[in-house]
C-alpha cells in the first residue's frame, strides 16, 4: 500500500499520542538505577535495533498473521502481548528513530513508508485487542485497561480461591508474588519486561480484580536462560487477584497501578493461578483443584523461582558489559517476539542478535552518555529534533517542544520510495542459544514449535466465534453460538462448566458462596 494523505495523517496522529502518553509515563512513574546494568546506555541500543528491524520482522509476521489477528489471540492468553508490549512496539520504534535523526543520520521525511507502517500495525493490533472496551492504549481511556470480554472476566471470578491475611492460602501467594517479581526482573535485566497488569474490572461495590502476567520464566527465547531455567515448569504465569476496599484509579500502559487506599497485602482476599502461550485454547488453571493444592502449588513455583533466581545471579555476574548490553538490549528489542511465535514465524537470529547498523553506534553508549543522552530524549524533551516554534505547546509541560518528530507531509510531493526496512548481520556476546523451549505442550526444538504454532487456531478464533464481542451479547443473549462460545471458554473452569452464556455477576457471587 502506497503512502497517501490519509495514511500519512494516521500515522502522524499515532505518532503524536504514543509521545503524549510516554512523555507522561516517563515524567510520573519512578526510575530506579540499576547498579549492575548499564540500563539507560542498553536502552538506547535497544531503540536503534528497534528502528533498523521492526519494519521488516513485523511484514514477515503478516505474511502469516495479520496484527488485528495477533490483537484478537493477545486476548486469550498471557506472554509478551499485554499494554507494556503494545505501548513499547510503536515508543521503541520511534525512538529508534529520533536518535538517528539527532545523530545526524536521518531526516525525519526518511523511511516514511516503513514508519507509517509500523504505525498502522500498531493501531490494528491494538484496536482488535482493547476492542472490548474500545480504546487504544490506557491513555485513551484514562489510564485504564479492560481488554478480556465477559465470559473470561466471568471465569476469573468464579474459580477464585478466598484468601485472607495469614492463612496458608495468602500467605503461599504473597511469598510467590514477591519471589517471581524479583525473578523476572532479573531475567528482563532489571526491567519491567515480564510483568504485565491489566484492568482492573468490578467484581461488586468494594471489590475489584486485576490480572498480572509473568511471562518468560522458563527456558525459551532468552540463551541466558538456558541451564538456569530449564526447571522451571511454565513460560508464562497469569495471577487473578480480587481486592476488597481498594479502588485502582489507575492502570497504565507499562502496567504500573495506583490505588487510593493504597494496595496493602491485607487487601489480597482472593487468588488463582493460569498459564497460556500460544498453543493454548485460553487461559489454563495451574493448582487449581482446591485452596490447599493452589498454596501448595504456589509454595513449590517460590523454591523453583528462588533456586532460578540464584542460579541466574550467579551466571550475570560473571558477564562482561558488552553481554550485559546484549542481553539488556535485546530484552527491549524483543518485548514483541511472541508476535512472531504466535504467527509461527519466530528465529533466533532476527530476535536475539543485535543488528550490525545498531551495534556501531556501541563505543559511545558509555554509562554518562547514555545517562545523559536517554534522559534529554525521554525526560527533559530538549534535543533539537524536539523543539518547534515559539508558539507552541507540549502536552503536559507548554514547553514548545514535541516528543517525537512528525512526517513531514511535504513527502507527499514526491513519489514515496517503498519500504526498504530488512533485517542485516547480527552480533551477539552470549552463548548460543538451546534449541530447547518450555511451551505449554511441553520442551520442542524451534522448528517443532513454528510449525505447532502456524497449524494452530484456538476454538474461540475460529467462525462464528471470533467476532462475537461483548456487543453481539448483548444484541442476541439467547443466540445458540453465543451460548456455544461461553461453554468453550468454561470448559476450564471450575465453578462455570457447562452452564451456557446468561450468568449474572451476583450468580456467579453466589456460585463461589455455595462451593466455598
Amino acid at each position: 500500500m502506497s503512502l497517501d494523505y490519509v495514511r500519512l495523517l494516521q500515522a502522524n496522529n499515532a505518532i503524536q499520542t504514543i509521545g503524549d502518553d510516554t512523555y507522561w509515563l516517563c515524567v510520573t512513574r519512578t526510575v530506579q538505577e540499576s547498579k549492575l546494568f548499564p540500563v539507560p546506555s542498553y536502552m538506547l541500543l535497544s531503540y536503534l535495533c528497534c528502528y533498523y528491524r521492526y519494519p521488516a520482522l513485523l511484514r514477515k509476521i503478516e505474511g502469516r498473521m495479520s496484527a488485528e489477528e495477533i490483537g484478537d489471540r493477545a486476548r486469550a492468553m498471557g506472554g509478551k502481548f499485554g499494554n507494556l508490549p503494545g505501548w513499547g512496539m510503536p515508543t521503541f520504534f520511534l525512538l529508534g528513530r529520533e536518535i538517528l535523526i539527532n545523530f545526524g543520520l536521518l531526516r525525519p521525511e526518511d523511511d516514511a513508508e516503513d514508519v507509517a507502517y509500523v504505525m498502522d500495525f500498531w493501531r490494528r493490533f491494538k484496536l482488535a485487542q482493547q476492542r472490548e472496551d474500545g480504546h487504544i492504549n490506557a491513555r485513551e481511556y484514562g489510564q485504564r485497561v479492560q481488554l478480556l470480554p465477559e465470559r473470561r472476566i466471568q471465569r476469573f471470578h468464579a474459580d477464585l480461591y478466598a484468601c485472607s491475611n495469614g492463612d496458608r492460602l495468602h500467605k503461599a501467594a504473597q511469598a510467590f508474588l514477591a519471589t517471581v517479581s524479583q525473578y523476572g526482573f532479573l531475567v528482563s535485566c532489571e526491567s519491567r519486561c515480564t510483568l504485565n497488569n491489566s484492568g482492573p474490572y468490578k467484581l461488586a461495590d468494594n471489590r475489584e480484580i486485576i490480572i498480572r502476567d509473568f511471562s518468560d520464566l522458563a527456558q525459551g527465547d532468552y540463551p541466558w536462560l538456558d541451564g538456569v531455567a530449564d526447571a522451571v515448569p511454565y513460560p508464562n504465569l497469569t495471577v487473578t487477584m480480587e481486592v476488597t476496599d481498594c479502588h485502582f484509579y489507575l492502570m497504565d500502559d507499562w502496567g504500573s497501578f495506583e490505588s487510593k487506599p493504597e494496595f496493602t497485602a491485607e487487601k489480597l482476599t482472593g487468588i488463582g493461578l493460569y498459564t497460556s502461550d500460544v498453543l493454548t485454547e485460553t487461559y489454563m488453571p495451574v493448582g487449581m483443584g482446591s485452596a490447599e493444592e493452589l498454596a501448595q502449588t504456589f509454595e513449590s513455583l517460590t523454591d523453583t523461582f528462588r533456586t532460578a533466581t540464584t542460579e541466574l545471579w550467579k551466571r550475570m555476574a560473571g558477564w562482561s558489559r558488552d553481554q550485559m548490553m546484549d542481553a539488556g538490549a535485546l530484552t527491549y528489542f524483543s518485548l514483541i517476539k511472541d508476535f512472531a511465535h504466535v504467527a509461527g514465524v519466530y528465529d533466533v537470529d532476527d530476535w536475539m542478535k543485535i543488528d550490525e547498523r545498531a551495534d556501531r553506534f556501541r563505543p559511545l553508549l558509555n554509562d554518562e552518555f547514555g545517562r545523559d543522552f536517554l534522559g534529554e530524549l525521554v525526560g527533559l524533551v530538549d534535543l533539537p529534533s524536539q523543539q518547534l516554534h515559539d508558539y507552541a505547546m507540549m502536552q503536559h509541560n507548554n514547553r514548545p517542544a514535541r516528543y517525537i518528530s512528525h512526517i513531514p507531509h511535504s513527502v507527499l510531493n514526491d513519489a514515496v520510495p517503498p519500504g526498504s526496512g530488512h533485517v542485516a548481520a547480527g552480533v551477539s556476546h552470549l552463548s548460543d542459544k538451546v534449541d530447547r523451549y518450555v511451551t505449554s505442550v511441553g520442551a520442542l526444538t524451534l522448528s517443532d514449535y513454528n510449525a505447532r504454532a502456524g497449524a494452530f487456531q484456538p476454538a474461540q478464533m475460529q467462525p462464528p466465534y471470533r467476532y462475537l464481542c461483548d456487543a453481539s451479547v448483548r444484541s442476541a443473549p439467547a443466540s445458540a453460538d453465543v451460548d456455544a462460545l461461553y461453554r468453550l471458554e468454561q470448559e476450564q473452569s471450575r465453578l462455570l462448566r457447562g452452564k451456557g452464556a446468561g450468568l449474572t455477576r451476583d450468580e456467579i457471587e453466589i456460585l463461589r458462596e455455595n462451593n466455598a
